[in-house]
């Protein structure tokens, strides 16, 4: 029993001492919270399987003329499903942004584009998937309406979450020992630049600030009550990596 005890009370000690939990508090150039940026933990040694922050299979709604949510973020490799849940036809297209983008020729298939036909009254939205391999950030918008605007922001740390609407990202079990931390958002133009952390047993916190004051996203427009273009259609499928040609795919019934 002696024995017992003593290898639970190892076994705690053990992990306590090699894991800490990280938040870290996004501010803008005023100091108020920002939610929706990206925060990436670069841990500086590895204990253990990567965790599982992440939608494994994550869907972007085009809804009332914007992109839900406006900011998704994946692990290079996953699919992520567009629908479109208004009534009118949308446009998705997908460009790498930022500055390592400008700065190297786009890997291949790192464009896309691709048409949603509108939700027909009382039947499943159309959909298509899209699989993001490259790590980067990838711009959404239609070319249909200009004003829609979305980001996909595809890792490479499994360590990655956004901030809540308090501007904090909580990581839980965070390797012990050095690390960098590096902060993302849509209107940070200049990206900033990483900064060190030392991850220790126990509560970690830190906060970061951006050198704007981003926007308050607009609210969506009210759903419209006339006639509008024709919905329905065909669906399809769109990957970045080498795939057998695409299938079109409809939901029964629709």
């Amino acid at each position: 029993m002696k024995n017992a005890i003593f290898l639970i009370a190892a076994s705690a000690i053990f992990t306590s001492a090699w894991a800490g939990n990280v938040q870290i508090q996004v501010l803008d150039r005023e100091g108020k919270p920002v939610p929706d940026a990206v925060v990436v933990v670069y841990p500086g040694a590895t204990a253990g399987a990567a965790p599982s922050l992440l939608q494994p299979s994550p869907t972007i709604e085009q809804e009332r003329m914007r992109f839900v949510p406006a900011v998704t973020v994946v692990m290079p490799g996953t699919t992520v499903r567009f629908t479109n849940q208004d009534r009118w036809d949308h446009h998705v297209r997908g460009n790498p942004t930022g500055v390592a983008a400008a700065a190297a020729p786009a890997a291949p298939g790192s464009n896309f584009e691709l048409r949603l036909a509108g939700k027909a009254d009382g039947k499943p939205a159309n959909f298509a998937d899209v699989k993001l391999d490259t790590p980067g950030v990838v711009l959404l918008g239609c070319h249909l309406h200009g004003s829609m605007r979305g980001h996909v922001f595809v890792t490479d740390s499994a360590w990655t979450l956004k901030t809540d609407n308090d501007g904090i990202a909580r990581f839980a079990s965070v390797p012990d020992g050095a690390a960098q931390v590096r902060v993302w958002h849509a209107e940070q133009l200049v990206d900033l630049p990483r900064k060190a952390l030392n991850v220790v047993p126990g509560p970690v916190l830190d906060t970061v600030q951006l050198s704007v004051v981003p926007r308050v996203r607009r609210a969506p427009p009210p759903a419209p009550t006339g006639p509008t273009n024709s919905p329905g259609g065909p669906m399809g499928s769109y990957s970045q990596a080498p795939v057998s040609p695409p299938q079109a795919h409809q939901h029964p019934g629709s």
